[in-house]
Order: structure tokens, then C-alpha cells, then sequence
């Protein structure tokens, strides 16, 4: 296969790519100026950032994985930094040139282009790159459809990747699953010991460390989960003493290392176990601040006329968000509180706002970044901001919050419903969406499924459908499908 090739002619060499909390650090200033919902009443260019986004995504996995990519140009609208500007519907739009060949240069290339700091990137140390690599490779040996000989006839290896992922793809739902449903088949069952084998390991590392639950919650395929867990087995084992704090806890792969709103225990997937080791020496240092939080959340909420304080988002693209850990949350509800109560000193909220907010929610995501309303009506507020713009935001917004908070509330029953009889009725094995998938969205999806189930249900019959923006069979067997597919 594609990643014995890449394994093989790569072994030798010990580059190191940015990890995906590295990433997500890095181009956090840029999706915060491009992200598709900073443009809602902009159809335009709201749906131009989220194409280009999908396609940029793509393109960062594959240099992460040290694979290269076509030289692309991707178009992006810059929301201005003068509400004036945005509400009159001026945008800046920028062409970003993507034809390096690892990640640390294209997200340097990307946050040049829109003039964003790359103070964060500079502090990166350049990995330590092995010149004794050589390019090895049997013309003999054919794997994935791809003849190694055709190596002889260019000689940059890479090449290879690069023209499977130039190569067209069918454009309509029926093609592309009748091409590819074998593939998903038997990467699915090739990974099946692999799933048990993970299955087996939760339940020996939940049973020896008293361990509440174990989750995955990172992205990588099923095999870097079984990485993870025999890692983690094997540093229980050299430590046995550290790991009694862990009982009646809940251990999180994730995409950082931390203590959660909700206490479970996060373990970044990329780094080296004593990194974790540090963690869960310190873990009972957390459990003070877990008993503070909803004293301060509820502090927010008296000043904020009694609003709910949500810790998650619901249905926005959370990949391109880090996780939010106690200790930072803590420091953001004191810095939100301290803002309100100023500006309670001040002014008063205006005659428009109910008596109480109790009906509303707002979730304090992050130090800084733009305001913003979720598809479920929640306001996602950045814990800098002042006060004057947050009530502002607050007013402008406050009928569009409560319409998409009413309507969530009614579809998300009908979501449910609709998501068991697909099950059922086409015989998946099982069916998921990414996070950036509304309620509306994954009705619609599934309403189209039943619709054709009589020409799909033969063929979709035991896969693993992940409904997402765009067609992809993964590492693992699972079938990436957008939601709005056209037979």
C-alpha cells in the first residue's frame, strides 16, 4: 500500500513534521480572519473560505505526513478588522500561493500572505534533517496499483503520491461509492483485529487502573490509537505508583496535554510518554480548580444577567480549535468577569435586552479571537474582549440567537430519529459526522439516504459511513461522504 512506499523509502529519514497542536496554534490568527461563519450574511464569500478550507486541510495532512501536494492556489476573503467595513460588505481578498514542500513554509507562506504574525512559527526549531537518506525502492514490486518501476522515469519519488491525488475523482455519489465501496470493504476488515485489539486494551488498562472510560479524540486513524494505548500500557507498567491518581478517571487521547473542564485526564497523541508522565504526577493539582470553575462560571452568569455558561460549541469545525484546559478557563472567566463588572460600573444593558438571559448561552472559547454565534444559537465570546463590543454583539444578535436556539431544539429530536432508521434500514455499521455537521445538515443527508435506500442499501450494507465535505475512503476502512451528495 501507499504508506508501505512512504515508510520504505522514507525510514532513513528523521525529519520531524509539525504536530497538529503545533498547527492549530500557528493558524489560529488566520482561521479566526477567515473562518466561514465570521461571513453568514455573505453567502459569497462565506462559501468560498469553507471550499478553500476543506481543500487546505487536505493539503496540510498530506505535507504532515510528508507527502507532497500539487502547487495550489487557494482563494480566501479576509474579514476586516472595522465592523463598518464588514457591515458595508468589504472584504479583502487574498490569493495564497501553496507549493512548499513541508509545513513549517507553507503556514509561514499563508500567514505572510494575510499579513498575520508569524512570531509563534519563528520560535519553532527546524527539525534536524538525516543526510545519510537514500532513496531506495524494488521495481519489481507492485503495491496499490502503483509499479515502483515507474520510479525509473522520475526520479523524485514523491512523484508518485502526487499523481494518485491529481487523478480525477467521480463527481457524483453512486460513481464514486461503486468505485471505491470494495476498498472501504477491505481496508475495513484488514483493521479489524486492530479494532479488537483496541477494544481488548481498554478494557485490561479500565479494569487494572480503575479507570473510568477511555476516548479517542484526535483524528488519527484506529492504528495510531493502538500506538497510543500500548504506549500508555507500557508507561503504567514502569510506573505503577504514579498511575493510582487515575482512578475513577477519564483518559482522553487528544490533541493536547491537560487536565478538561470536565476532569478527564488529556494525553496529546504526539508527544513522548514522559510528557504524559509530567501530567499525571501533577494531575491532583487540577482537582482545586475543577472545584472553583463553577463558582466563576456562575460569576459570569450574575453579571451577564443570569446566562447559561456552556463549555463546548456545538456543530462548529472544532478541528481547527485547541482544546480549552482548566487552568486557562479559570484565568478567562476571572478576565471576562472583571470586564462585565466594569462596564456595569458604567453603563447599564440596554432597554432592548429581556429582564434575564437565563434562556441564552454564551461559551468563553478562548483569550482572544472574533465574536461569533454558533449554528445553535450559542455566542462564542473570546475572554479579552471589552465590554462595550460584547454587549453590542449581544444586541445585534439577540433574535438570531433565540430563532437558531428554538430551531435546534426542535430538529435535534428529528436528527436522532433519522439517524437510527439510516442505520437500520441501509445496514451500516455504523454512521458519524464530522463536528462541522449542523442538525439541518445531517437531516438533509439522511433524508437523501432513505430517499435512494432501495438503489444504496446493497451497496452501503456493513460500511462505516462518516458523513463530512468531501469523498474519502480512510486508512481504516472507514467512507467519508459529503452531505449534500448527488446520486
Amino acid at each position: 500500500m501507499l504508506c508501505g512506499l512512504k515508510k520504505s523509502l522514507c525510514r532513513n529519514d528523521a525529519v520531524r513534521a509539525l504536530s497538529t497542536g503545533e498547527i492549530s496554534t500557528a493558524l489560529r490568527p488566520f482561521y479566526f480572519t477567515v473562518h466561514p461563519d465570521l461571513f453568514g450574511q455573505f453567502p459569497t464569500q462565506r462559501t468560498v473560505n469553507e471550499n478553500s478550507l476543506k481543500q487546505l486541510s487536505l493539503l496540510l495532512e498530506s505535507l504532515q505526513q510528508q507527502r507532497p501536494i500539487k502547487p495550489t492556489t487557494l482563494p480566501f476573503y479576509l474579514r476586516s478588522k472595522d465592523e463598518k467595513e464588514v457591515k458595508a460588505g468589504k472584504f479583502t481578498l487574498v490569493k495564497i500561493q501553496l507549493n512548499e514542500l513541508d509545513v513549517k513554509k507553507t503556514i509561514l507562506s499563508i500567514l505572510k500572505t494575510c499579513n498575520l504574525s508569524t512570531t509563534f512559527v519563528d520560535k519553532i526549531k527546524d527539525p534536524v534533517k538525516d543526510n545519510k537518506f537514500k532513496y531506495r525502492y524494488d521495481p519489481r514490486v507492485e503495491r496499490d496499483g502503483v509499479n515502483f518501476s515507474d520510479l525509473e522515469d522520475d526520479p523524485f519519488f514523491m512523484s508518485i503520491f502526487m499523481r494518485r491525488k491529481i487523478n480525477a475523482e467521480p463527481d457524483t455519489f453512486k460513481a464514486y461509492v461503486d468505485k471505491h465501496v470494495n476498498e472501504a470493504h477491505i481496508k475495513l476488515e484488514a483493521c479489524r483485529p486492530v479494532r479488537e485489539e483496541v477494544k481488548k486494551l481498554e478494557k485490561i488498562l479500565c479494569q487494572d487502573l480503575g479507570l473510568k472510560d477511555i476516548t479517542w479524540d484526535c483524528g488519527w486513524n484506529i492504528a495510531h490509537y493502538r500506538g497510543c494505548l500500548l504506549a500508555f500500557q507500557a508507561l503504567a507498567r514502569h510506573h505503577p505508583e504514579q498511575m493510582d491518581v487515575l482512578k475513577n478517571r477519564t483518559l482522553v487521547f487528544a490533541n493536547g496535554t491537560g487536565i478538561s473542564l470536565e476532569g478527564s485526564v488529556m494525553l496529546n497523541s504526539g508527544e513522548v510518554r514522559h510528557n504524559w508522565l509530567d501530567l499525571i504526577k501533577n494531575v491532583k493539582k487540577y482537582d482545586p480548580i475543577l472545584l472553583r470553575l463553577p463558582a466563576f462560571e456562575k460569576a459570569v452568569s450574575r453579571v451577564l444577567l443570569d446566562i447559561k455558561i456552556g463549555r463546548r460549541v456545538l456543530y462548529m469545525c472544532r478541528k481547527f480549535m485547541p482544546k480549552v484546559m482548566v487552568a486557562q478557563y479559570e484565568s478567562q472567566l476571572r478576565q471576562l468577569t472583571t470586564t462585565l463588572s466594569d462596564y456595569r460600573g458604567r453603563s447599564k444593558y440596554p432597554s432592548s435586552w429581556p429582564p434575564s438571559l437565563s434562556s441564552h448561552e454564551i461559551v468563553i472559547e478562548a483569550e482572544a479571537g472574533p465574536l461569533m454565534l454558533s449554528p445553535t444559537g450559542q455566542f462564542i465570546v473570546p475572554s479579552s474582549c471589552p465590554g462595550f463590543l460584547l454587549v453590542n454583539f449581544i444586541t445585534d444578535n439577540l433574535d438570531e440567537a433565540t430563532k437558531r436556539l428554538n430551531h435546534y431544539n426542535k430538529i435535534k429530536h428529528v436528527e436522532r430519529e433519522l439517524h437510527d432508521r439510516t442505520i437500520k434500514e441501509l445496514g451500516l455499521l455504523a454512521l458519524n459526522k464530522d463536528d462541522s455537521i449542523t442538525p439541518d445538515l445531517m437531516v438533509k443527508c439522511c433524508e437523501n439516504l432513505l430517499k435512494h435506500k432501495s438503489t444504496l442499501g446493497p451497496i452501503l450494507e456493513g460500511v462505516m459511513l462518516w458523513i463530512t465535505h468531501y469523498y474519502s475512503v480512510m486508512s481504516d476502512g472507514v467512507l467519508c461522504i459529503p452531505w449534500d451528495w448527488k446520486l
